[in-house]
C-alpha cells in the first residue's frame, strides 16, 4: 500500500518552511522531496498546509475500564486524533487498576480492539493505588507497560518510593510521579492564594507539591532511576527540578497547557471547569513555568486530559472532581497564545509535543523523516475557529476554554500510514 502526500509544507530548524511531498509505503515514510513522481494507491493533497510529526502525549486519562461514562478508549483516541496526537499514554486510575498480570493483559486487549491511535498503558506503582503494597514490577515490565505511576495521588511513604525506584531502575522503567504530600494538602480545591480568599474555598499550598519533588529527586539519585514529574505547577518545584538537573540527577518534567495559559486570577467564580489538580497557581508560578520550559528545566508539554461528566462538574468547586480535557485544544491554544505572540517558536512547540517526550522516554516516534513510522498530522495554521465543547469527540466537555478564538486547525491525522481523522468538509483527501 502506497500513499503519496502532495503539496505539503514541512518545518525547517530555522522556523522557515519548505514545500515537500511525502511517499509512504507499508506504514513508513520512504521518500521526501519537493516533487515526487510516483504511482500510489492513494493521493492526499495537503493543500499547502503544514505536515508535522504526530503529537505525543504521555499523560492522558482514557477512563476505561470502569469510567466509561466519562471517556472510553475509543472516544479518547478519536479526540486525540482530532487534536493531532498519534500516541498517548493512559494513566492507571481506572477500575480495576492495571496493577497485576490479568488486569494489564485485559487492558492491552481493549487497546488493541478499540484504539484509533497508539496507546501505551501505565501500570500503577502500588496495588489499587492505595500506597500500601508495591506491584510486581518485574512481571509488569516484561508485559510491556510504558512506565509506573500512581497518578492522582502521591506516594506518601519514603521507603516505599525508594524501593519502587530501585525496582523500576532494574527493569529500565521510569517512575512518573504525581507529587502531593497529603499531610499538607488539607482538603483544598484551589490554590492557597488569592482565589482561596476571593471565593472562600479551602486552598492547596504550593509546598504540598514541591516538598515531595525535593524528596523524590534525592531518592532517584540514590536508586539510579529515571524520575519524571507530572504537571509541574509551582515556582518552587521548577527551582528544585532545575537544581536537581544541575546536580546530574536523571529527572525530567512536564507542564500542561492550562498551567501555561491560566493562573488563579483567571478563575471567574465557583466554576469547576477551572478545578484541576494541581490547581491553577499564582501569576508568579505561571511565569516560572514558562521560564522553566524555555530554559529546558521542564522538558515538554503534556495535556493531563481528564474527562468528567457534565453532571459531575456542575457540583461546583467543593464537590466536583478535579480535571479538564485537553487533547482537542492543546495545539491551537498554544499556537495562538504563544507562537503567534512570539513568546516561543513553532519549532519549539512542535518539539515539546513530539521529539522531546520521545527522547525522554526512548520512544521510536516523534520524527518526520525517511524510514520512520508514518505517524503525522496536517494542520492549517491560518484557519481561525472557535472552540466549542459541544463538538468535542471526547465524551468530556469540561474545559475552561469554551468559546475561545484560536488559530491552527487539524485537517488530517495519520497513524502507520492510515488516516485516523479527517476534518469534515476539508476536501483534503482525494484518490
Amino acid at each position: 500500500m502506497k500513499t503519496l502526500i502532495t503539496n505539503g509544507k514541512i518545518l525547517l530548524p530555522s522556523d522557515r518552511t519548505e514545500h515537500c511531498d511525502i511517499l509512504i509505503e507499508n506504514g513508513r515514510i520512504v521518500q521526501m522531496g519537493e516533487k515526487i513522481e510516483a504511482s500510489a494507491d492513494k493521493v492526499i493533497d495537503a493543500e499547502g498546509n503544514m505536515v508535522f510529526p504526530g503529537f505525543v502525549d504521555v499523560h492522558v486519562h482514557l477512563r476505561e475500564p470502569g469510567g466509561e461514562e466519562k471517556e472510553t478508549i475509543l472516544t479518547g483516541t478519536k479526540a486525540a486524533a482530532r487534536g493531532g496526537f498519534t500516541l498517548v499514554c493512559t494513566m492507571p486510575n481506572t477500575n480495576p487498576v492495571p496493577d497485576n498480570e490479568e488486569t494489564v493483559q485485559e487492558l492491552f486487549a481493549k487497546i488493541e480492539e478499540k484504539a484509533t491511535v497508539r496507546v501505551l498503558p501505565y501500570a500503577s506503582i502500588t496495588k489499587g493505588l492505595q500506597g500500601e503494597e508495591l506491584t510486581d514490577m518485574d512481571t509488569l515490565s516484561r508485559m510491556g507497560v510504558f512506565a509506573f505511576t500512581d497518578d492522582g495521588v502521591g506516594v506518601q511513604r519514603t521507603d516505599q518510593m525508594l524501593e519502587a525506584m530501585k525496582r523500576a531502575a532494574k527493569n529500565n522503567k521510569s517512575i512518573v510521579a504525581h507529587c502531593e504530600d497529603n499531610t499538607v494538602v488539607g482538603g483544598g480545591v484551589v490554590h492557597d492564594g488569592e482565589v482561596k480568599e476571593r471565593l472562600q474555598l479551602p486552598g492547596i499550598p504550593s509546598i504540598s507539591e514541591s516538598v515531595q519533588i525535593a524528596r523524590d529527586v534525592l531518592l532517584a539519585e540514590s536508586a539510579g532511576c529515571h524520575y519524571h514529574v507530572c504537571h509541574v505547577s509551582t515556582k518552587e518545584s521548577v527551582r528544585v527540578i532545575r537544581d536537581a538537573k544541575r546536580a546530574g540527577i536523571r529527572v525530567t518534567a512536564e507542564v500542561t497547557p492550562h498551567h501555561l495559559l491560566l493562573n488563579e486570577e483567571d478563575i471567574p467564580n465557583d466554576d469547576a471547569n477551572y478545578k484541576m489538580n494541581p490547581p491553577l497557581r499564582s501569576k508568579e508560578d505561571q511565569e516560572a513555568l514558562l521560564e522553566g520550559l524555555l530554559d529546558g528545566t521542564i522538558d515538554f508539554i503534556a495535556t493531563d486530559h481528564a474527562p468528567h461528566t457534565e453532571r459531575e462538574k456542575e457540583k461546583g468547586m467543593l464537590k466536583a472532581p478535579f480535571g479538564i480535557v485537553g487533547l482537542e485544544t492543546a495545539f491551537p491554544l498554544l499556537y495562538t497564545c504563544f507562537v503567534k505572540k512570539n513568546i516561543f517558536s513553532l519549532n519549539q512547540l512542535v518539539n515539546w509535543l513530539t521529539a522531546k517526550p520521545c527522547e525522554v522516554f526512548r520512544l521510536p516516534y516523534g520524527k518526520l523523516t525517511i524510514g520512520e513510522k508514518a505517524d503525522l498530522t496536517i494542520i492549517d495554521l491560518e484557519k481561525e475557529w472557535v472552540i466549542e465543547k459541544e463538538k468535542f469527540l471526547s465524551k468530556g466537555k469540561n474545559t475552561p476554554f469554551d468559546r475561545w478564538n484560536v488559530s491552527g486547525s487539524v485537517m488530517l491525522t495519520m497513524v502507520d500510514g492510515e488516516v485516523v481523522y479527517k476534518q469534515e468538509n476539508s476536501g483534503i483527501l482525494s484518490n
